[in-house]
This record gives structure tokens, C-alpha cells and sequence, in this order.
């Protein structure tokens, strides 16, 4: 649960990157080391889950010394403008990418692109297709991420009452793979009286998503629950509940971060969310990409170290879990919320 000081790994800013980058509204942090060069590529800016996931990137390269990290993202959560931040990047000649997609099948051009010329590719979070990657690094594994959300929402409701999915773009590949295995988990007979009315879209924005809750609630009065997978949309949700006055009338649960969600878990909006850490998600991903670059097979079939976080063994797929979700409520949440 290590979590390195932000401002401390990011106070080596390249003034070169910065500038070269401004035109396109990117932001570049780089950790300085004289070796080979890794680029965590996230969706978009202002994500303090991605922000947690660079101090583990950070993390891993001191602890194996002789790699640089870049943090990097759009301003924008979009495929063009994220592809525009890789093709800076293969540009700089770096040695390693590590990038959470925001379209799986946009992006694989791009990643052929880098891989033509000699870097290696990677995706955590959000996949890109496996023709753009060497492999990809799921926090969990879909089918427990999705039915635990399930479980989460009807543990609150006691199985009872309509629920609606508040989601990030619907371009996203985890997302949607996600809503899919919440689907699966929603076939048992037991949420038989917890239907699922509506699945709607805040694209990972603060305003949209908060709007987008606004609209459920008014669209669907007898509306109970709410299941939001990702850290934007639940706290956005949570807070459009509080300021509604809708607190113990609708409930919201998804993947939060603790720090975010500690107030709405105090105030009853929220009963359990989910999340593993991100800044051990950030940790593994990069370990895994230096494991590569010192030479280490990450095809299917191959079993993968993580450093500290363990081994995984990558699926036919080119697909690798890190482990299982990890549940918050008040007993835990302010714990937490002070790591991450």
C-alpha cells in the first residue's frame, strides 16, 4: 500500500516535453533516470485514479533503477487525441508503452505503429486489441469485477428495486466488458425483482456524469440503485444524490477510490464500492514492462513477475489479471481514504 509522494515524483518536469507537448494540450511528468525510457499513457487528465497509478509507475522504476517513467495523457478522453499523444511518444523514440485505452480498436494502428519501430506495448486498465499490444493487464478478472458490482448494489437494496448503470464513454473497452459480465451476474433469479432500466453514459466527465444521474432520477422515479464502474461516475453520481436530498431514497456503488468516496460512504449515498489499489495497479504494469525490456517473455501462456504484487500467468488471449477487487464500506473506508 505504498503510496509515493506525487509532487516529489513529479517535481522533474522536462521543460523540452513540456513545450513540445503544448500545442496539444498534453501533460508530461517524467521521473529522471540515465537508461531506458517507459510512457504511461492514460485516458485523459484530472483522473486522480491515474494520477494514484503513476506513483506505483514511479515506484517500480526506482526500485529497479535505470528507467525513466513519462505520465502522459490527452486533455481529452478520446481515441484521436490519445493516438496523437503515442505518435509524440514514438517520435521521442521511447523504449516502453504502457497505455489505458480509450478505444481497443482505434488505438491498434497506433500500436502496431510503435511496435514496428522497436517499442514495446502494453495496456492496463482500458485494452487495446491484442493486434496493437503485447499483452494486457486486467486489475481483476471481468466476470468478478462485474457480478460484484451486482452483489455490491442488491446487498444494499436487499434485492429489490430498479437499478440503472451510470458508465464512462461507451467506447471504452472495460466498461463495456464489465456492463457485460453484470448482465451475466443479472440472469440469476435471485435479482429477479432488481431490474436493470437503464444504462447511460457521463464520458469520465465531472459535469456530464453528474448530469446524467440528475436525468435518471427524473426519468425513473421508482429508481433505487445506481451502479456506476469508474471512479469519475460514482463520485459524480454520489454527489448529485447528496445535493438532491435523495440520500437513503438512492443508492449508488460501483469503482471509487476511498479518498473520493469517504464523505458519500459517512453519509449513507453510498453503502460498498469496489477498487483495487491503483497504485499497485501502476506498480505492475510497469514491473511487467521492465520485465520485458530486460528481455522476459509476456505471450500467452507465459507467467509473468508483477515485483511485489506477485506472478501472473497471461491468458491465450494475451490477457493477465492482477487480483480480486477489493470491497469499502464505513468500517474501512476512512482507512483507506488516507492512502489513497
Amino acid at each position: 500500500m505504498l503510496k509515493t509522494n506525487r509532487r516529489e515524483a513529479l517535481k522533474f518536469l522536462s521543460a523540452g516535453a513540456l513545450a513540445a507537448s503544448a500545442g496539444s494540450g498534453l501533460f508530461v511528468g517524467i521521473a529522471r533516470a540515465d537508461g531506458k525510457r517507459i510512457a504511461m499513457v492514460v485516458k485523459n487528465l484530472g483522473n486522480s485514479y491515474f494520477d494514484a497509478c503513476s506513483n506505483g509507475a514511479m515506484e517500480a522504476a526506482k526500485a529497479a533503477g535505470g528507467f525513466e517513467i513519462i505520465y502522459t495523457a490527452p486533455t481529452k478522453a478520446t481515441a484521436e487525441d490519445q493516438i496523437a499523444v503515442i505518435d509524440s511518444l514514438i517520435a521521442q523514440k521511447v523504449d516502453g508503452i504502457i497505455v489505458s485505452s480509450n478505444d481497443a480498436n482505434a488505438l491498434v494502428p497506433a500500436g502496431k505503429k510503435a511496435m514496428d519501430r522497436g517499442i514495446k506495448v502494453i495496456s492496463f486498465d482500458s485494452a487495446i486489441a491484442k493486434e496493437g499490444r503485447i499483452m494486457h493487464l486486467n486489475a481483476s478478472s471481468t466476470p468478478l469485477i462485474g457480478a460484484k458490482q451486482v452483489q455490491m448494489i442488491a446487498k444494499t437494496l436487499g434485492g429489490k428495486g430498479e437499478v440503472a448503470i451510470l458508465s464512462a464513454a461507451s467506447t471504452m473497452t472495460n466498461q463495456n466488458s464489465w456492463i457485460e459480465a453484470m448482465k451475466e451476474e443479472w440472469k440469476k433469479p435471485e435479482y429477479a425483482e432488481m431490474p436493470l432500466v437503464a444504462t447511460v453514459y457521463g464520458d469520465d466527465q465531472d459535469d456530464k456524469s453528474y448530469r446524467e444521474m440528475q436525468g435518471l432520477v427524473k426519468a425513473y422515479p421508482n429508481l433505487k440503485g445506481v451502479i456506476s464502474p469508474t471512479t469519475i461516475g460514482i463520485r459524480a453520481g454520489a454527489k448529485a444524490i447528496m445535493d438532491g436530498g435523495l440520500v437513503g431514497k438512492v443508492f449508488i456503488t460501483g469503482l471509487g477510490l476511498p479518498s473520493e468516496m469517504k464523505e458519500a460512504v459517512l453519509a449513507g449515498a453510498c453503502d460498498t464500492f469496489a477498487i483495487w489499489n491503483p497504485v499497485d495497479y501502476g506498480y505492475a504494469s510497469t514491473q511487467i514492462m521492465i520485465n520485458i525490456l530486460n528481455g522476459a517473455e509476456a505471450g500467452p501462456g507465459s507467467t509473468v513477475s508483477m515485483g511485489r504484487m506477485g506472478e501472473t500467468k497471461v491468458g491465450d488471449d494475451g490477457e493477465a489479471a492482477m487480483g480480486e477487487p477489493f470491497v469499502f464500506d464505513k468500517s474501512n473506508v476512512e482507512k483507506f481514504a488516507a492512502i489513497f
